[in-house]
């Protein structure tokens, strides 16, 4: 059998694959140090555009919520104001009704004390003034001077209550 002679071709090949092999490997290396570096630039950016980010939304929360509270304001003042007429209205109704019901009673309360035979106080007044007017007779026919007259007292007008 012959043997075949190994040529230095053959040992170029195997050079040749394991120089390749070497440039694969490099090149794998190369690039997953590239992906390496890309991803620590990524979170490095990410991380500043973050922080810009969260300051941004920060503002627009704070610029949201001082709308919100005008707006809330805003409504506060016009439900307190729309409270507050309706509370005048009734407050008003409740006068008129009071004060009408004041005079029904006063009416009546006056009725009955008339029917009662009291008098009433022009009939008070009027009887006293009567009253003087006789009495200064009686003093001019037994021959004294008359006595200076009274001013009367006239009670002040109560304010109705409510």
């Amino acid at each position: 059998m012959a043997k075949f002679k190994k040529t230095a071709k053959g040992k170029s090949s195997a050079s040749t694959a394991q120089a390749k092999l070497e440039d694969v490997s490099r090149s794998i290396v190369d690039s997953a140090q590239q992906i390496w570096q890309a991803g620590m630039g990524a979170f490095n950016r990410a991380q500043a555009e973050g922080s810009k980010l969260f300051e941004a939304l920060v503002r627009e929360g704070a610029t949201l919520e001082q709308k919100t509270r005008k707006m809330a304001t805003g409504k506060v003042d016009v439900v307190r104001e729309a409270v507050e007429t309706r509370v005048d209205q009734a407050r008003e109704r409740a006068t008129d009704t009071w004060d009408r019901l004041e005079k029904v009673f006063e009416d009546r309360v006056q009725r009955a004390l008339n029917k009662l035979g009291v008098p009433g106080r022009e009939e008070i007044q009027s009887l006293t003034d009567r009253i003087e007017v006789l009495t200064d007779a009686v003093r001019k026919l037994n021959g004294e001077k008359p006595a200076a007259k009274k001013a009367t007292k006239k009670e002040a007008s109560k304010p109705a209550t409510k």
